[in-house]
């Protein structure tokens, strides 16, 4: 080859450009040659690397193994994620496997099993892709998902929020907390806070009052937050220190913690003010709510948490009275209104056209200070017409009130909500139904479900009800559905193939339903 040795650069130029347009690096096989030359003398030049620091050994995870069959599972379940059977558009009758991994997380962190070492990889990349299975997943993982999470920069969030318990020292050691609480990651401080006040409600207070000034505004907001499990009168004094803080979010965090607790000094101010603007007027021939809404926002509202500037479309006065209303304790009505019973005062008429806006409100404070007497009245009856009688239309505001009330009752109401309404507007209320569904509650969406194939109706306008079936409905249900699996014959004015539509999604159905079933045993030791 002509020239004698040639750098590396040139090689590369010429195999792009072409040996012809290169003579002098000689024919193609020289250049073939000429390259491998190079790249073992390249390859013999290097300067050997210097080793790594050798990572620290895994924290040990004392709980029990996965049994096999749930090992293989769990396998399965973590491969298909990527891949829905939905994806496609049209869903068939297998069941989808992603949509189950959840639920197979949630079942093994109720038996504090242990995830195997061998799929924490895939684990994480799970937790990575879908927020949705984050926290269960980062829980399953524990201790080592966490020190596996902290060699690869890609599970960086892990290492945000997947402190789990088991790295957490003693509530009671307190050296160890303060350690913790002074250099932790934001994560592992939330969960210290939650710990430390599950065990010691003082302590706890204690720890965030000693870091509380030199915090960032949006860390103060959800160590505040957090303030909400076992929130009790002895949260008042911090609570009434923060509604001065210099941020806002803050602050009005604050006054709605303070207005969840009845006996609070900011409760007793917001039901002053409320009560002032609500009262009874017994002139005419029946008794009547009458309306004054504020006519400003003075500071001291202000600094108990009313926002005075109200959000486009909404008048001012109106937004004050909301939020005056939200935040007076509940007792104060029956006293201001006559002595009656809460049913007897949502069933009032309210004067001038405030009655949605006052209802909106009781909605917002029956939520807020979890009473289901309250929640029942602004409820309603389940059977009544949405609009009509007593009680919220307001799906929205029926599906809070109803995460007030016991999970039976709860169940109960929206059962039969479901037989009088049919399902085209439950799917919100069913959202907040404890999964799995209690017998009387599966048994209506079962039913509801049935009358629409028979109607003849299109299968994909239920397909978010049967998609929260598949998910919530007991796996006991799966014999009646049986009978629901085969096509059945058109109808005059049924939509043309909905038939089988139908009969695909039930098969769906009863296949998922016989799966969750099989992931309790198998995860049963």
């Amino acid at each position: 080859m002509g020239g004698g040795p040639h750098s590396w650069e040139e090689l590369v130029t010429a195999a792009l450009l072409g040996t012809d347009r290169r003579p002098a690096v000689g024919s193609p096989g020289e250049l073939l040659d000429a390259a491998a030359t190079q790249t073992l003398r390249r390859r013999a030049g290097l300067v050997p690397a210097v080793a790594a620091e050798r990572p620290s050994a895994a924290p040990p995870d004392e709980r029990p193994e996965l049994p096999d069959a749930a090992r293989r599972r769990l396998a399965l379940l973590l491969a298909d994620r990527s891949a829905p059977a939905h994806a496609g558009g049209r869903r068939g009758s297998a069941p989808d496997l992603g949509e189950l991994l959840p639920q197979w997380l949630a079942l093994a962190n109720e038996r504090g099993l242990r995830a195997p070492a061998a799929l924490l990889p895939t684990l994480l990349d799970a937790a990575r892709a879908r927020t949705d299975v984050r926290p269960q997943a980062l829980a399953f993982a524990g201790p080592r998902g966490v020190w596996l999470a902290g060699l690869n920069p890609e599970w960086r969030f892990a290492l945000r929020g997947g402190s789990g318990s088991a790295l957490l020292p003693d509530p009671k050691d307190t050296a160890s907390v303060q350690l913790l609480w002074d250099e932790g990651l934001f994560a592992e401080r939330v969960a210290l806070l939650g710990a430390v006040r599950a065990d010691d409600p003082d302590a706890a207070r204690a720890l965030l009052a000693t870091s509380w000034a030199t915090e960032r505004a949006e860390d103060r907001l959800l160590f505040l937050d957090s303030l909400r499990a076992g929130l009790s009168t002895g949260d008042e004094p911090f609570l009434e220190q923060a509604l001065a803080d210099r941020s806002r979010n803050v602050r009005a965090t604050a006054a709605e913690l303070l207005s969840a607790l009845p006996a609070s000094a900011l409760a007793g101010r917001m039901a002053e003010r409320a009560a002032s603007c609500v009262s009874l007027d017994r002139t005419g021939d029946e008794a009547v709510i009458s309306v004054e809404a504020p006519h400003e926002c003075d500071a001291a509202m202000q600094r108990d948490g009313v926002v005075p500037r109200p959000p486009t479309g909404r008048g001012e006065r109106s937004w004050w009275l909301g939020q005056l209303v939200e935040s007076a304790p509940l007792g104060t009505w029956p006293r201001r209104l006559g002595g009656r019973t809460v049913a007897a005062i949502v069933a009032l008429p309210v004067a001038d056209d405030w009655g949605d806006e006052l209802h909106a409100a009781w909605c917002r404070a029956a939520v807020r200070q979890r009473d289901p007497e309250w929640a029942r009245a602004l409820l309603g009856a389940p059977a009544a017409p949405p609009g009509e009688g007593a009680g919220t239309a307001s799906l929205a505001e029926r599906a809070k009130l109803l995460s007030v009330l016991a999970e039976p009752e709860r169940a109960d109401w929206v059962a039969r909500f479901i037989s009088a309404h049919g399902l085209s507007e439950a799917f919100q209320l069913l959202g907040v139904c404890v999964v799995p569904w209690a017998g009387s509650l599966g048994r209506a969406v079962v039913d509801a479900l049935e009358i629409a194939r028979d109607a003849g109706s299109y299968p994909w306008s239920f397909s978010g009800v049967m998609g929260l079936a598949e998910r919530c409905l007991d796996p006991a249900e799966a014999g009646r559905l049986e009978g629901l699996t085969a096509t059945p014959p058109e109808g005059e004015g049924a939509s043309p193939g909905a038939g089988g539509y139908w009969a695909e999604a039930f098969q769906r159905l009863v296949a998922t339903l016989r799966l969750r079933e099989t992931m309790h045993t198998e995860l049963t030791p």
